[in-house]
């Protein structure tokens, strides 16, 4: 995936400036123009110094590693969110899975990391927002119709972890699903931290509430298809809220608890992938709603 330079919209805006002819730019056309031209221009210029930024970084982390293995490992990086165009091609695993997984496409370093620093299946990366460096976080509302869902997150997350959908981003650059870019409050080229992460329990138990009670009512065996599903999603982060897909319906799940193997500690993140892990289904957002609601309806009859 190409990454277009930033300064081709504002040559564009410069040739449209510097071609058009007298005769038919007026002054009040030369002046939008010409206002146009200064703000891609800014924003040109906002893009390059943003770039220069994170590569800079990423080039005195390099220089100040200790060795090969942790100067691969780590990286700040311009987030963007993936798209149909990652899709895998049919036969693939993850073929119809990008927003429905926690797989991301990272640049080529991360590749090498793997064996440089004897990385385990699944290998696994932590996206992070970084403090006085991110940009401030985007309100859930505020996704409009890439919400999809109408209910708040559960929590307001720093840090989420995922598997490599691929190695084939361009160099300071991550393609995240949008699940991922909710769960942080990232905006488009928001600068970020992803680190190969080693530390991950493997999962005993993942409790997970359904924003819909049709998951459990509609589907004759929810169970299966939730397992089934799971393949889907390296690792779990507590406080997330995932999708997935079934019968041409998009299914949301709160991911509110988080247990490890083999004593079943609370944990922020499980591995999921290669695990004996169970899943517990707890009550849909919208019972909850409505149980809410009526009892509501029944206090004020009450008070009346």
């Amino acid at each position: 995936m190409r990454i277009i330079n930033p300064l081709f919209n504002l040559q564009c805006g410069l040739l449209i400036l510097i071609t058009t002819p007298p005769s038919v730019a007026s002054s009040t056309s030369k002046s939008s123009l010409l206002g146009m031209f200064t703000q891609r221009w800014q924003k040109a210029q906002d893009m390059a110094n943003l770039e220069q930024s994170v590569s800079d970084y990423n080039a005195q982390w390099i220089a100040t590693s200790e060795n090969q293995a942790q100067a691969v490992r780590h990286r700040r990086l311009l987030a963007l969110p993936l798209d149909d165009r990652f899709d895998p091609a049919m036969g693939i695993f993850s073929h119809g899975h990008v927003q429905t997984g926690d797989k991301m496409s990272l640049p080529s370093n991360f590749w090498p990391a793997i064996a440089l620093n004897d990385a385990d299946v699944p290998w696994l990366y932590s996206v992070s927002r970084i403090e006085g460096v991110t940009s401030e976080r985007v309100p859930y509302k505020d996704y409009g119709e890439d919400a999809i869902t109408p209910y708040q997150p559960l929590q307001a997350l720093d840090k989420v972890v995922g598997g490599p959908l691929d190695f084939r981003a361009p160099t300071n650059y991550v393609f995240l699903p949008l699940w991922m870019f909710r769960a942080l409050g990232l905006r488009p080229f928001d600068v970020v931290q992803v680190e190969l992460i080693q530390t991950v329990a493997p999962g005993s138990l993942a409790r997970l509430r359904p924003h819909s009670k049709s998951f459990t009512k509609e589907i004759p065996n929810p169970q299966a298809v939730l397992e089934t599903e799971l393949r889907h999603y390296s690792a779990l982060t507590q406080g997330s809220t995932i999708a997935f897909d079934f019968l041409k319906k998009r299914y949301w799940f709160d991911v509110v608890e988080l247990r490890a193997a083999p004593r079943g500690e609370k944990q922020p993140m499980v591995k999921v992938q290669d695990c004996d892990i169970a899943t517990d289904f707890l009550p849909s957002r919208e019972d909850m709603k409505e149980k809410k609601e009526k009892l509501k309806k029944l206090k004020e009859s009450k008070e009346d």
